[in-house]
């Protein structure tokens, strides 16, 4: 059952305060899934126990339980009616997501995040699960112009590492829901040590985009969908952004750079 019908099943039997809940939800519809029990508390004033109240009159066993359940219908309506059509819906969603994301793009914020790039001591790079594979094409990226950057994926590694930082180094952070707690707490660290810190997030007002001194946005709302490819495109598009940037700005010579890689790897192609 769709869950805008489960609500107006039940909604007779709701009390006052839960309605309040149910009204909210109905509002902001899909968005529920983005949303954290403190979000709701805050728009309804109602309780933590009005809330599980609430999901359990509907069937589910908490809030965590009815955000899946909405995002299973979101994800079943955006899939292709025709299988034939699959692919194209495919090419049409990385489209958007490169499309969406440059339509995200702050100048200024840009500016401030290469040339904190420029000016870093040491520069590392922050993420887990696929925001840790971004984080490791990035320092690959970077390694190409020439810019030492250090990828850290691993959470103990990264709180160890942000822990030695000081404001003279730069921490770029990846989270898609900007609410990653491992990302979020070595960067903590590293912004408690005088860090500058760079996020690149879906939320201006996610705990991570609020702890970074710059934040660049990404565009692909995930959740059932996590990891998904449109999500690592949006993500990927900005890394290239920050590094292009990083090379306009101090004009280097990449193709001097790119010589000398080549040169370094070219023996190892099997002839």
């Amino acid at each position: 059952m769709k869950f805008t019908q489960l609500v107006q099943e039940h909604y007779p039997t709701l009390t006052k305060s839960e309605k309040k809940i149910a009204d909210y939800l109905l509002e902001i519809k899909e968005k529920t899934i983005y949303s954290t029990m403190s979000d709701i508390k805050e728009m309804t004033q109602v309780g933590d126990a009005t809330i599980v109240r609430f999901c359990q009159k509907l069937g589910f066993s908490g809030f965590a339980d009815l955000k899946i359940e909405i995002a299973k219908e979101d994800f079943s309506r955006s899939q292709p009616v025709e299988e034939n059509t699959f692919y194209d819906h495919v090419l049409d969603r990385l489209f958007d997501a490169l499309n969406s994301t440059r339509q995200l793009i702050n100048e200024n914020e840009l500016i401030r995040a290469l040339s904190a790039i420029t000016d870093a001591r040491h520069l590392y790079v922050f993420g887990v699960g696929s925001s840790g594979n971004t984080s490791m094409n990035l320092e690959n990226m970077f390694l190409r112009v020439g810019v030492h950057c250090k990828a850290v994926t691993d959470p103990h590694f990264q709180a160890q590492s942000a822990s030695l930082l000081n404001e003279e180094d730069v921490v770029i952070g990846f989270s898609l829901s900007g609410r990653t707690k491992d990302t979020y707490d070595s960067m903590k660290i590293a912004k408690d040590n005088g860090a500058t810190i760079i996020a690149v997030t879906n939320y201006l007002s996610s705990p991570i985009a609020k702890l970074s001194d710059t934040v660049l946005q990404t565009a692909i709302e995930e959740f059932l969908d996590g990891g998904s490819l449109a999500g690592i495109i949006s993500q990927l598009y900005l890394c290239n952004v920050l590094v292009q940037g990083y090379e306009r700005q101090n004009q280097v010579d990449t193709i001097l750079l790119r010589e000398k890689a080549l040169r370094s790897v070219i023996d190892k192609s099997i002839d």
